[in-house]
């Protein structure tokens, strides 16, 4: 962020005279100012149309963007802040530049448009190649190719060199044309902000020229380049080296044979569009500020742990109005995938809040959404769907039985993944632990929990209110250890107890029982505040993805990067053991060790090591 701070003079010029003088004596700081903001805001709209997947554009690579080349192109807008400091720099050398410019000048564009043709693309086409020569290949421009899959932001991912060469080929015709005394402000506007678009397009991972359009009018297709064209240049690197007009490849032989029928191919779906996903993670928006960790909003916030970031406040409001119009009109929608072994896994969102879930008017709703996606799966083939979060709570839908009872002859394993989870808790136990303090001891996990716990004679205090139902629990468990389940109603009584494993939410007061050194280990949503520092605080049951996953790009929720809540790979490991069943319903105890040794035996890792 720090960077920013090069346009400070600029923004202070502006300041300085807006308040202390009667005009601007230098508005070129304004327009430098104003451009910049632009040509980002145009990067990040293209950014969120190659990241809106259920858009079902028409994608020309099907790998997904993975966190390497995300944190490569990190600093992908250094090249606006460098043409920002040169345009600064030609307006203080020129001090014409002071003048204003008018509104629209025909002659202008006419000058323009004559020295970007003649001057600018031959010059681009020209400099690329000779780039792509052995030494200035291997010492410049392979960054920019090292970027596997393209996108927008990969337009702007490569060398100081390269970037002072593109300022000199956008810079040109502007300056041309302004030195000939034809120079506006909307020529100036109007061509830059286009360049950036050209160069987005260009680097997009979708196709947004329909083959028809060229097919009906076949001159268009060398005087202006698709990313499909384009695409071909990162695979093929001895072809397709023009700037926007595939005019100037075809002159000098070097344009791509296989262009316009993959073209063609793409653009009629006749492509892996339509690729059935084998497993689908079904989540929920747990709440406004969060609904913007998604790679449509921010591809690079979404790539690390969701936490507040002051820079979302101000669209917040405009987040909220959205999320209230998906409330009302959206349906589910895909928000993210990678790839596993061959396996297609995506992750679809429920466009409701976490809130929406305990509002009783709004349950049928929430479950039709459920249904409906449920039964979208099942006619598309998937073979696993997982109910993420309060997608699954027994109060809403019986943590799945609802749909599955309803629909009997579901091909689609309906899973809750909970198996899992309680397998990751029990798991995050040292060995040496012998009395453990549970709340939410009755809830579906904390029986399983609790039930798994005096099996391995831990000694487990049950907090709960209801006589009845712990003694329902107690009576599941096996005779000889129905001693090691203790009810107790108050949270005094774990004051010597330095394992808690929350259930259900616990305020910072009721922590305060706890004994110091104390872990505590958490399955409730959300997590707990960690109001001690004198003691230690679990994430949300979790794992870590099998190494050889592809195209992972953003991380879930919370959890750091490649790691993904329990239920989620327990719905994976479900898929990949090809089991039948679904796992709906209360948690099978006997299954929590067969479903751990499954997903370790697939790859799966524990995040957290006791």
């Amino acid at each position: 962020m720090a960077k920013y701070a090069m346009y400070g003079p600029l923004a202070a010029t502006v300041m300085y005279s807006w308040i202390y003088e009667d005009s601007y004596k230098h508005p070129w700081c304004v327009h430098i100012l104003i451009i910049c903001a632009l040509r980002g805001f145009m990067h990040q709209l293209w950014n969120s149309y190659n990241n809106m997947l259920f858009l079902g554009n028409c994608r020309i690579k099907q790998q997904g963007v993975e966190f390497k080349q995300i944190d490569n192109e990190w600093d992908w807008d250094n090249f606006i802040l460098l043409q920002g400091l040169l345009a600064t720099m030609a307006c203080l050398m020129f001090p014409s530049m002071d003048d204003e410019f008018p509104i629209w000048n025909t002659k202008g564009f006419i000058t323009l448009m004559l020295l970007h043709v003649m001057v600018s693309e031959p010059l681009y086409y020209w400099m690329h190649r000779f780039f792509h020569g052995r030494y200035l290949f291997t010492h410049y421009h392979s960054l920019h190719h090292s970027s596997s899959v393209p996108h927008p932001f990969t337009a702007g991912h490569a060398t100081f060199l390269e970037h002072l060469i593109l300022s000199m080929v956008i810079g040109i015709p502007i300056m041309g044309s302004i030195l000939m005394g034809s120079g506006s402000t909307s020529m100036i506007y109007g061509y830059v902000l286009g360049f950036d678009f050209m160069r987005c397009m260009g680097h997009s991972n979708v196709e947004v020229i329909h083959g028809a359009i060229f097919n009906k009018l076949p001159f268009l297709r060398y005087l202006i380049y698709t990313p499909t064209y384009h695409s071909l240049h990162h695979s093929d690197m001895g072809t397709n080296f023009c700037l926007f007009m595939p005019l100037f490849d075809a002159m000098w032989n070097t344009l791509n044979r296989n262009s316009w029928q993959l073209h063609n191919k793409i653009t009629s779906n006749s492509g892996e569009n339509g690729r059935v996903p084998d497993f689908v993670f079904l989540a929920h928006i747990v709440d406004v500020m969060s609904a913007m960790h998604i790679p449509f909003v921010n591809r690079s916030f979404a790539s690390i742990p969701f936490s507040t970031r002051m820079f979302l406040l101000p669209i917040w409001p405009v987040t909220l109005m959205i999320l209230l119009m998906m409330w009302a009109w959206s349906k589910t929608f895909l928000h993210t995938f990678y790839n596993l072994r061959g396996r297609l896994y995506q992750t679809w969102v429920v466009p409701r809040f976490g809130f929406q879930y305990f509002l009783p008017f709004a349950a049928d709703g929430i479950n039709k959404k459920i249904e409906e996606a449920i039964l979208k799966a099942d006619r598309m083939g998937v073979k696993v769907i997982s109910l993420a979060a309060l997608n699954k709570n027994e109060a809403l839908n019986g943590g799945g039985t609802l749909f599955v009872n309803k629909h009997p002859q579901l091909k689609v394993r309906v899973c809750h993944g909970n198996t899992l989870t309680a397998a990751v808790i029990v798991n995050e136990i040292p060995k040496d632990v012998k009395e453990v303090f549970l709340t939410g001891s009755t809830s579906k996990l904390g029986r399983a929990i609790a039930l798994y716990l005096c099996r391995r004679r831990i000694r487990v205090l049950m907090l709960t209110l209801s006589t009845e139902r712990f003694q329902k629990i107690q009576k599941e468990a096996p005779a000889d250890t129905q001693n090691y389940l203790v009810h107790v109603t108050k949270y005094q009584a774990a004051q010597n107890c330095k394992t808690w494993i929350a259930g259900k939410w616990i305020t910072p007061w009721e922590q305060s029982w706890a004994p110091s050194g104390t872990h505590f280990h958490q399955f409730v949503v959300p997590p707990i505040l960690a109001s001690r520092r004198d003691c230690t605080y679990g994430d949300l049951a979790a794992m870590r993805l099998p190494e050889d996953v592809e195209g992972l790009g953003s991380c879930e929720y919370k959890l750091e990067r490649g790691v993904v809540h329990a239920c989620h790979a327990g719905g994976a490991v479900h898929q990949l053991e090809g089991w039948t069943h679904h796992e709906i319903g209360p948690i099978d105890v006997d299954r929590i060790d067969l479903v751990w040794e499954a997903a370790l035996k697939h790859g799966f890792r524990p995040v957290f090591q006791p």
